[in-house]
């Protein structure tokens, strides 16, 4: 391993061909070299005809991680408790929503003795784990509301929570395996999301999603490490997709993205357990991913990964929301709500502009160019990825609701449509600085707000990061993850439904084989059906 530490001077992906033998050639002297940082693996290309170690590629690397039978820390297995109760929150807030229920529909045409648990059905109710993995994935991902970790790239790491819940239940694992899984898939998928950026290329995020699973997976299962490094290959393969999914006119997909990159990761596990290979190498390879979808064939990047022996922490750094829209947009309703209180009448408002970095402008911001984000008639899922719909709503309530910020009738009051045109996101180069800040404590989220009033007046206000972030006014800890849960599951779920939940999920890590099934919640009020309705080819 190469370490190059902040003040090195190497700081970029691309680098000419002479940069980059020296630096291979760097990198092969120092590889057993320790350090007091944590290392980071050098990623580049390789021609089918140069030489090299497997233990140099990246999916080695990422193997050795999975197999390193550190201890989980106490503080760790605290917050994968917390992020099991977070994604319930959510899941079962989107039981009666139709992709959803879409999605579960087809898992239920998969019965499987043993098996594993859907949100919100009986606990005797078993599917195919790859099936309830997919399920289970788009309940979670449907209101775009668990948690969440940003830096090159974007990510949802409790999306490999489904997968990992879905395979202990079924392979009888217990909440101690499932917890030193779940610590590795988020120790990868955050140290990739620090390193390599998709969305630059129009690759989706969950291209990062695939095998950080399959290394869990590994972890929890205890697989050898070639059946791990073949099913990292094999998943990161299968799950690369372009970004259209979350551009223009959004649709369901992106519910179901996430949910579908664990169902493969969970089948390229099976494969690889069956003495099955995946392409290889599948980062650093001639025609792989690197070379073809991403920086190309002279890129160079630096993936942070914990040293041998050294605890998986990696979750501590992500956070949550206490907003149903993309995160970009949490810190900025916040900031609405705040500003609110300073404008008598909202109908003064003559012009919102939004000084942000670069991510949110482009992505979610008005620099993405997409007309939709100030359609009326534009979906839910396009609406939570629009900044100017998101301020201006947030703006006139003074507050954010997952389900009544988002209506039809909500969407196309006059009023908020005259208000929502009239907001616009600019790009800045200090809110750009400080969101790729490489001190978790200084990144920033949010931007500078400037309101114009039709009289003149002039509002200015900024905020970093969200109140919810573990930097902001109200960090969310363990009674805040339950009070989300209370108020979105109240419901569909009775009191003792919900507290049980709530005591096995804060027991996770002692949780025995048998009681991993009380992590998935019963909405015992709703009566909701576990009949498949025939309406697809699987229920033939």
């Amino acid at each position: 391993m190469l370490r190059i530490m902040p003040g090195d001077g190497v700081h970029a992906n691309h680098l000419n061909t002479g940069n980059l033998a020296i630096l291979r050639r760097t990198a092969k002297m120092t590889r057993n070299a320790k350090d007091a940082y944590m290392k980071f693996h050098d990623l580049w290309v390789w021609r089918s005809a140069e030489p090299h170690a497997r233990e140099e590629e990246l999916a080695w690397q990422l193997t050795e991680l999975a197999s390193d039978p550190v201890a989980v820390d106490q503080d760790v297995i605290e917050m994968i408790g917390n992020r099991i109760i977070d994604n319930a929150s959510v899941a079962i807030a989107s039981l009666l929503r139709r992709p959803v229920a879409a999605a579960r529909q087809q898992a239920l045409a998969h019965p499987r003795t043993g098996g594993a648990t859907l949100y919100g059905l009986s606990r005797d109710c078993r599917v195919s784990p790859e099936w309830a993995s997919w399920a289970n994935g788009t309940a979670v991902r449907e209101l775009d509301y668990h948690d969440t970790y940003l830096a090159e790239e974007y990510s949802h790491p409790g999306d490999n929570i489904p997968p990992l819940l879905a395979v202990a239940q079924h392979m009888d694992r217990s909440g101690a395996d499932m917890v030193r899984g779940l610590a590795t898939a988020y120790e990868i998928h955050i140290n990739l999301v620090k390193a390599i950026s998709l969305h630059k290329h129009k690759i989706d995020h969950v291209a990062h999603l695939g095998p950080a699973a399959a290394a869990g997976i590994g972890t929890m299962l205890g697989l050898s490490k070639e059946v791990i490094y073949q099913a990292i290959n094999h998943a990161l393969h299968v799950t690369t997709s372009t970004r259209q999914s979350r551009k223009g006119q959004i649709s369901s997909w992106k519910a179901y993205a996430p949910g579908h990159a664990t169902k493969l990761a969970v089948e390229a596990v099976d494969r690889a357990m069956r003495g099955e290979t995946g392409p290889a190498p599948i980062y650093e390879g001639e025609d792989g991913v690197i070379a073809w979808l991403l920086d190309g064939k002279d890129a160079h990047y630096r993936v942070p990964l914990p040293e041998a022996g050294e605890s998986k922490r990696a979750i501590l750094e992500s956070f949550t929301k206490e907003h149903s829209a993309e995160y970009q947009a949490q810190a900025l309703i916040d900031l609405a709500r705040r500003m609110r209180t300073q404008i008598p009448d909202i109908t003064l408002v003559e012009q919102v502009l939004i000084h942000t970095s670069y991510h949110t402008h482009a992505v979610i911001g008005s620099g993405a160019k997409d007309p939709q984000k100030y359609d009326p008639d534009a979906s839910r899922e396009t609406l939570d990825h629009s900044i100017p719909y998101i301020f201006a709503v947030a703006l006139e309530d003074g507050g954010w609701h997952h389900v009544d910020s988002y209506t039809s009738e909500r969407a196309h009051r006059p009023q908020t449509v005259a208000l929502w045109r009239n907001v616009e996101t600019r790009l800045d180069e200090e809110w750009e600085r400080r969101y790729h800040d490489p001190d978790p404590a200084k990144k920033a989220f949010g931007g500078r707000v400037v309101i114009k009033l039709q009289d003149g007046t002039t509002l200015v206000d900024e905020i970093a990061v969200a109140d919810a972030h573990p930097a902001g006014t109200r960090p969310f800890a363990r009674e805040n993850y339950v009070q989300k849960f209370e108020t979105l599951a109240a419901y569909a779920a009775s009191d003792g439904e919900r507290s049980a939940f709530i005591d096995a999920a804060g027991r996770v890590a002692d949780l025995a084989p048998e009681e991993l099934a009380g992590l998935t919640p019963v909405a015992d009020t709703i009566g909701l059906s576990s009949a498949v309705d025939g309406q697809g080819i699987f229920d033939a």
